[in-house]
């Protein structure tokens, strides 16, 4: 646009004309820097956001008594930091950072979080904005750069969690990619002393590049089974050491568990102690159930489809593994599910109805009671019958 007509355009009663002309590109700086102090606030934010506009405007523009000025500013700078050449003229990039500092201090919650959201993943922003930034007092601007700045160091991450951060913090560190061992242990340790940040262990346990030393992960299992929304991430967490499984098998709900013992990582000893300690919690449960390995609630736990709460209990009080228990009642072996009954010291008739009910053995098949109440097998035929799956 001509010089002369800018000029005129510039002193312009009407506003908008004013308004108009500072969203232009390619005037001259002295133009833009006498619209930055025009009267009407619909202007100066038109030249805010105008990226012709010269530093030393955009430095004029951040005292601006109107927010919403301010906010244009930053959201127009927040977006040029990142793109700064480094060959540029150092008085350009000095003046540009005294611009985003200014910001970066700004009484305005919303401006300080639209400069945060700018510079939140930038590499070349200025080293005391991320700092100051990162310590700000609204979570809402401290947030994003604690959770995704680079330029943030372990040595500032962990001088920011022993200062008692604000609420939210820790969850946004928690979710930082790569996180080292020396700040997920910070994390875990500062979580410990304030149990209303309980929710930032699960960030932590969903965050699967964060790494987490064994002894740390041990304190999460120590408190897990009193916190039911870290159970899903521990789970489905990658490289779970196989104790941590071992642990977590003794109180995960039912679906967890599947998950748990479906884990391509399991090996197959660990499996097997997964199995026992899943037939251990269904024992205790059937006993909490109030589910006693008698007749009538043999009947009863069958048409409640609780078959596996009672071979649970039997395996218990049989003192045989699991999988011991589950092979003998599907082998439909009446002799080897009665020399069950009597290993888990239950009586003959309770006896007959497992063979019927549980292992379900044809009748004609079962072997009924000796007089009506005794075992029919000799305590050698039965512990023979034991032995032939492994019972010791």
């Amino acid at each position: 646009m001509d010089y002369e007509k800018a000029k005129r355009l510039a002193a312009d009663p009407d506003a908008d004309i004013r308004r108009n002309l500072a969203q232009s590109q390619g005037l001259a700086p002295e133009i833009l820097f006498y619209l930055a102090e025009d009267a009407s606030a619909d202007v100066r934010r038109a030249v805010a956001a105008n990226r012709d506009t010269p530093r030393h405007a955009d430095l004029l523009l951040t005292k601006d008594a109107d927010v919403s000025v301010r906010e244009r500013l930053a959201g127009k700078i927040g977006a040029m930091v990142p793109d700064l050449d480094p060959e540029e003229k150092e008085r350009i990039r000095e003046i540009t950072n005294q611009v985003i500092e200014a910001l970066a201090r700004d009484q305005a919650v919303r401006v300080r979080q639209i400069v945060a959201e700018a510079l939140k993943d930038a590499v070349n922003a200025p080293i005391a904005v991320i700092q100051k930034l990162a310590r700000d007092i609204e979570i809402k601007v401290a947030g994003p750069v604690l959770e995704f700045s680079p330029l943030l160091s372990d040595e500032d991450l962990l001088e920011i969690i022993s200062a008692a951060p604000i609420k939210g913090a820790l969850s946004a560190i928690a979710k930082r990619r790569e996180l080292t061992t020396a700040v997920s242990d910070a994390v875990v340790v500062a979580v410990m002393q304030d149990p209303l940040e309980s929710a930032t262990v699960r960030k932590l346990l969903e965050n699967g590049s964060a790494q987490i030393r064994e002894d740390t992960l041990d304190r999460i299992l120590d408190q897990a089974p009193k916190q039911p929304t870290w159970h899903e991430p521990l789970v489905e967490r990658p490289k779970l050491p196989l104790k941590a499984m071992r642990r977590l098998a003794e109180f995960v709900g039912k679906s967890l568990l599947e998950v748990l013992q479906k884990r391509p990582d399991l090996d197959e000893a660990t499996a097997r102690d997964v199995a026992t300690a899943v037939q251990k919690r269904l024992a205790t449960e059937g006993a909490g159930d109030k589910v006693p390995v008698t007749e009538d609630a043999i009947n009863a736990a069958i048409a409640a489809g609780k078959q596996e709460a009672i071979a649970a209990v039997l395996a218990r009080d049989a003192e045989l593994p699991a999988a011991t228990v589950s092979s003998i009642l599907a082998s439909k072996s009446a002799k080897a599910v009665t020399a069950l009954a009597w290993r888990a010291k239950l009586s003959m008739r309770q006896a007959l109805q497992l063979q019927l009910r549980i292992a379900h053995i044809p009748p004609t098949a079962a072997l009924n009671p000796r007089g009506g109440t005794d075992y029919p097998l000799t305590p050698a035929e039965m512990e023979w019958q034991l032995g032939l799956f492994g019972a010791e």
